[in-house]
């Protein structure tokens, strides 16, 4: 299959296209390497493939943060994000977590049934 150069004749490498809002979606050099990228509507990169096969497909959250990664070679990772935009959450597919979610407060409340006192915790 011929790459998409080599489908228009180029001979001026590196041969690039960009989408309207200047981004790069496609690159070739003079070897027959390509890359190529896809963006959502908010400019972010969902998507990442290249010649040799790898990919990456990426996610965010409504406020632009990646908030999931995923690759060719069965990587991914996910994070999760307060509401100042600070990451407070990762893990990924080795096994590494980095959990810094607020963690729930306790109120212990004794109450008095029938004569006799019990001790409740309430999570906040």
């Amino acid at each position: 299959m011929k790459t998409i150069a080599q489908q228009l004749g180029i001979k001026d490498f590196p041969f690039e296209i960009k989408d309207k809002n200047g981004k790069l979606i496609y690159s070739e050099t003079s070897k027959g390497y390509w890359s190529k990228s896809e963006y959502d509507s908010n400019g972010n990169k969902i998507y990442f493939e290249t010649s040799k096969g790898y990919w990456v497909k990426y996610e965010y959250d409504s406020n632009g943060k990646e908030i999931y990664a995923e690759t060719s070679n069965g990587y991914w990772a996910k994070r999760e994000y307060d509401s100042n935009g600070k990451e407070i959450y990762f893990e990924n597919s080795y096994g590494k977590v980095i959990d810094n979610r607020p963690k729930p407060s306790c109120e212990d409340k004794v109450v008095e049934i029938d004569g006799k006192k019990y001790k409740l915790t309430q999570i906040k």
